[in-house]
């Protein structure tokens, strides 16, 4: 049977007259009697009585309209929330980002997104940079934001900003007076983002377009967090590189200090599956970036 036989019939069992819910739907009396007999014949039973020139309702077909009035209300409301969700009046807006990004660069862009769709959930993953590709890869989520390049080649990129990295050592240390040049950078401890975060892709490609092996440095430490690596550097004696919004309120603060070598942009991309079709909310909050 077909929604379209449960709608005919509903309209004939509230009216119990062919030509009257033939008039309510816009159809043909004909083709009314015809919906009716063809669910008769396929259910084997008769749903209505035809009692001289009426009819009305069998048992059975007091049952069935039970039935069926619920199933064409449920329809109805799968319509509803698709329509809602076409709409942007319901959905939630899950994404993917790399830590810079989703602590600093986001917050803003995702304040814009909720004034303008006040109805739609935000839900926001930190992850490092080839986490958040592994998720877009594998269907987890459909938008991502990445700093730097994609660990997948095959994901689609786009350039939404760009981004600063600085080195930064405390006060204390001997670069706070001087800047390195590129062979001396082995000569101090590091303390940097794990293998995998952006900004240590980011940091290694800048050492090797410079000839340096970042292999050399001697790492102390290497931290998950941004946080971490910066609170690491102000109570020890190592250098770093971040992101200048990272850094940029303990430098105002005097807590770190920004040593001047030349370090290059590095982009953050919005990244996507090139097969996979965006949501209507993810649609529009591409369109917002």
């Amino acid at each position: 049977m077909t929604l379209e036989q449960l709608r005919i019939f509903v309209a004939v069992a509230e009216r119990e007259h062919i030509t009257h819910a033939a008039q309510a739907l816009n159809l043909t009396p004909s083709s009314v009697s015809h919906a009716v007999a063809t669910l008769e014949s396929h259910l084997r039973i008769k749903l209505f009585s035809r009692i001289g020139r009426t009819i009305e309702l069998t048992r059975a077909g007091r049952i069935f309209h039970v039935e069926a009035a619920a199933v064409l209300a449920r329809a109805e409301a799968a319509r509803d929330r698709l329509l809602d969700f076409a709409m942007l009046r319901t959905g939630t807006l899950h994404l993917h980002a790399s830590q810079t990004i989703a602590a600093y660069w986001l917050p803003k862009r995702l304040n814009l997104f909720r004034a303008r769709y006040p109805d739609i959930t935000l839900t926001i993953s930190a992850r490092n940079t080839a986490e958040v590709c592994a998720a877009i890869r594998d269907g987890i989520v459909g938008l991502g934001l990445i700093e730097g390049e994609s660990t997948e080649p095959t994901l689609i990129c786009q350039t939404v900003a760009a981004d600063k990295l600085l080195l930064a050592v405390s006060p204390r240390h001997p670069w706070a007076n001087r800047t390195p040049a590129p062979h001396e950078l082995d000569t101090s401890e590091w303390v940097l983002r794990e293998t995998g975060s952006g900004t240590r892709s980011a940091f290694v490609q800048a050492l090797h377009a410079i000839g340096v092996d970042a292999a050399n440095l001697p790492i102390a430490m290497e931290l998950p967090s941004n946080e971490a690596v910066a609170s690491a550097v102000e109570t020890g004696d190592a250098a770093t590189v971040l992101s200048a919004s990272v850094l940029a309120g303990r430098l105002e603060a005097g807590l770190l200090h920004h040593v001047l070598f030349p370090l290059p942009e590095r982009p953050f991309q919005l990244i996507r599956h090139p097969e996979r079709e965006l949501s209507p909310v993810e649609t529009a909050f591409l369109t917002i970036l």
